[in-house]
């Protein structure tokens, strides 16, 4: 059984939005054509608190873009970004929703940042997405959304140790880049096993 995981497409990370990653919003017409081939969808949220522990604004002398040692380990400073209740944490009004069976919220703890769709950043707080996902007996993931070297990478290689096949369509994803994130994330997937795709190969 397959099932498309759309990630993050909201309108703080497309062009305009308080982290936006560039040409984000291009991929939605591709995006909205596979929603409408595949039976089971799955969209993410991104959905933060406004005093959430990743946002550079709620340290003190730190600037976006640069990282602090957490309890799980290294975590970038992000400006404020997909705050709960607020049109930048809303999906893009062109993507496709009505489809959806079921919304991932994450990155709603203050203490922890969530990029994964299966677990928060200390790789051991589930959300909850994988057992949903055997329970419906889905086998293959097809991945799409924003941005490729965070929450979509993250997701991939956490659903491949949740022994789920991932697939990701690369013409479905865009990237931040941050200092070499994007050939980085790439390079992680392929070790891992990823299957890269593009839209025009899938039928459902």
């Amino acid at each position: 059984m397959k099932a498309l995981l759309v990630v993050d497409i909201q309108n703080d990370f497309c062009p305009g939005g308080a982290l936006a990653v560039p040409n984000g919003d291009s991929i939605i017409p591709t995006v909205n054509s596979l929603i409408e081939r595949f039976d089971t969808v799955i969209q993410t949220q991104d959905w933060h608190p406004a005093d959430h522990s990743s946002f550079a604004s709620n340290h003190e002398n730190k600037e976006p873009y640069e990282t602090i040692e957490a309890s799980y380990g290294t975590q970038v400073l992000w400006p404020d970004h997909c705050v709960q209740g607020t049109k930048g944490a809303e999906f893009h009004p062109e993507l496709i929703t009505d489809k959806s069976q079921v919304i991932i919220r994450k990155g709603f703890r203050r203490e922890i940042d969530s990029y994964s769709t299966f677990f928060e950043n200390d790789q051991k707080t589930p959300t909850g997405l994988s057992g949903y996902l055997k329970e419906r007996g889905i086998t293959d993931l097809y991945t799409v959304g924003l941005a490729t070297d965070f929450c979509v990478k993250w997701s991939v290689l956490d659903g491949i140790d949740e022994e789920f096949t991932m697939h990701i369509v690369e013409d479905a994803v865009r990237g931040i880049d941050l200092n070499g994130s994007l050939q980085q994330a790439w390079k992680e997937m392929n070790k891992k096993g990823v299957k890269i795709v593009k839209a025009a190969e899938i039928f459902v």
